[in-house]
């Protein structure tokens, strides 16, 4: 099943008939990723907790972001300014993806995962950012992610798979 959606995804983005119609898919995942976070804390928690962590991931992931791009200075493909490096919007979209992989698991997150990776995708392509703009992004966005968000209920099971050996990883507190 996550072999045909990834084959989805890939072709989605081969069939997208112009730069705009594919930077605008990436922009409209940038935002769907965290809300998607958002409302799945809101609704399927009791109380607040994830949507603070989420919340909290969110922010610190951006103001790192803006810090940079402003030390940096660093001029877009396309010329249209100098806030290349690194990629906000794929920031974003992998520090929600790692509050759902954290939060809820795995199974949740490659979804999220999958999205991300394309918005990062899009903006590469759109020559909004060079592939190293890109690839800072996700990684502040995955940091903040690992370093704000607790798993939900205390425990998180993760499938492991490698040489031949297949388990699962159980963490909590008990």
């Amino acid at each position: 099943m996550r072999i045909l959606l990834t084959g989805a995804l890939l072709l989605a983005c081969g069939s997208a008939s112009a730069e705009s119609n594919l930077e605008q898919s990436g922009d409209i995942l940038h935002a769907l990723i965290p809300l998607a976070a958002l409302g799945t804390s809101l609704i399927y928690e009791e109380g607040y907790e994830g949507s603070w962590q989420l919340i909290k991931t969110t922010v610190v992931s951006r103001i790192a972001v803006e810090g940079l791009k402003y030390v940096t200075d660093k001029e877009r493909p396309d010329g249209s300014g100098s806030d290349s490096f690194p990629s906000g919007h794929t920031a974003d979209s992998f520090a929600a993806a790692t509050f759902v992989q954290q939060r809820y698991g795995w199974e949740w997150a490659i979804p999220a995962y999958i999205g991300a990776a394309f918005v990062g995708y899009t903006r590469v392509e759109s020559d909004k950012h060079y592939v190293e703009d890109v690839l800072a992004g996700a990684a502040i966005g995955i940091l903040s992610g690992l370093y704000f968000t607790e798993p939900y209920k205390g425990i998180t099971i993760s499938p492991i798979v490698g040489n031949g050996n297949y388990g699962l990883y159980v963490s909590g507190t008990f």
